[in-house]
């Protein structure tokens, strides 16, 4: 007779007859489900010791999820030198230092030319009605100028002679920016040869730097022997080839920044002694690196990477593209304005890279203005 056991469920009259259980073998669980269940409590276990090194933190749940190298020991920082330490905590400061606003902010124009303006009263129309909101600053390295425009009489600074392609390009553009920094309404600083025109009235131009918050600077990696092929491993430490940038030398740059390139000592002495002519059997243009990797170190994202200045390089020469006098018309002037993309031309043979430019300067010489001005100059 067969032992029955009774569960009382609701009422206590109703009562339900289950049948007695039965003794049933143990269940055989396979290997393959033990040994998972270990390594989940091993990895568990490991990840409770040692926590990821990544500055975020993983979670088994995380919408970042796990990685292996989470766990794997950080790559070593390279330890700074004495004298990159304190550059850089002079560079933070400046950096962090809320700019300070003028009640009569102007932009500096920095013209760094051999000798005459050729376009100084075509400047001269563009300052007109404008006075007190812009500095004028000359620095002509062979002949001192005759000017014929009032905004550049007695603007000169002492100037040293500069040579195309060596340091002294560099130092002439600090000379520059060091005396236009005297001038504490000087918020902007916008450097120019003697070949630039203006392809907007002033107001344009005004605004368009005054509010923008960084500057104009050329900053692009270039891969080929007129790029990194440059490059001096005798920069080391403190210049790594990865940081190594190219640039066009116009810029315009905000008071943040034309402050550390004059605080700077460190980064341009890296330049001056092995970005030059000889070393290491290589060519190296100092004026058109040392500002774009030196703004890549310490403030890339302060840059625009792209420079407000257009030019014609599709003739792959050492130098921009010099339009004649058939070449000056008012769709060549309307197209140029229109222009919304900057090409970074590479010497690797390479597709060039693209960044967008909603405004430009001209630095190649108009000959179709600059006949209607020369007659005013001596010969």
């Amino acid at each position: 007779m067969k032992s029955v056991k009774a569960w009382r469920v609701g009422n206590m009259g109703d009562l339900q007859i289950l049948p007695a259980t039965r003794h049933r073998p143990p269940l055989k669980r396979p290997m393959w489900i033990i040994g998972l269940v270990s390594l989940v409590i091993l990895f568990l276990v490991c990840a409770y010791i040692y926590p990821p090194h990544s500055r975020g933190a993983c979670y088994m749940f995380s919408s970042r999820g796990c990685a292996l190298t989470d766990w794997l020991p950080p790559v070593p920082v390279r330890e700074l030198t004495d004298e990159e330490i304190a550059s850089r905590v002079v560079i933070r400061d400046i950096l962090n230092t809320p700019p300070v606003r003028s009640k009569n902010s102007k932009i500096a124009f920095l013209f760094l030319t051999p000798g005459p303006l050729p376009f100084e009263m075509l400047w001269d129309k563009f300052f007109h009605g404008h006075e007190g909101r812009f500095s004028v600053y000359v620095h002509a390295s062979r002949d001192k100028p005759v000017h014929f425009s009032r905004y550049f009489i007695n603007r000169e600074i002492r100037s040293d002679q500069v040579v195309w392609g060596r340091i002294s390009m560099v130092d002439a553009e600090r000379r520059l920016l060091a005396n236009a920094l005297k001038d504490p309404d000087n918020q902007h600083f916008v450097l120019l040869s003697d070949s630039c025109v203006p392809l907007h009235d002033f107001d344009y131009v005004y605004n368009y730097l005054m509010y923008s918050n960084m500057s104009f600077i050329d900053c692009f990696e270039d891969p080929g022997p007129h790029g990194n092929g440059r490059y001096s491993e005798h920069m080391l430490p403190e210049v790594e080839i990865k940081d190594f940038r190219k640039g066009a030398q116009w810029f315009t740059m905000k008071r943040q920044h034309a402050l550390i390139v004059m605080a700077d000592s460190l980064y341009y002495s890296k330049f001056r002694d092995y970005c030059k002519h000889g070393v290491d059997g290589k060519n190296c243009i100092a004026d058109e690196h040392y500002l774009p990797t030196f703004f890549h170190m310490i403030d890339p994202g302060g840059i625009a990477n792209r420079s407000v200045t257009h030019v014609d390089w599709s003739e792959r020469k050492w130098h921009p593209k010099s339009y004649k006098s058939h070449d000056i018309s008012y769709e060549l002037l309307k197209n140029i304005t229109s222009v919304d993309t900057s090409e970074h031309v590479t010497s690797d043979d390479q597709d060039s890279a693209v960044a967008a430019l909603p405004m430009e300067w001209y630095p190649t010489a108009m000959l179709l203005i600059r006949q209607e001005i020369l007659p005013r100059y001596p010969q």
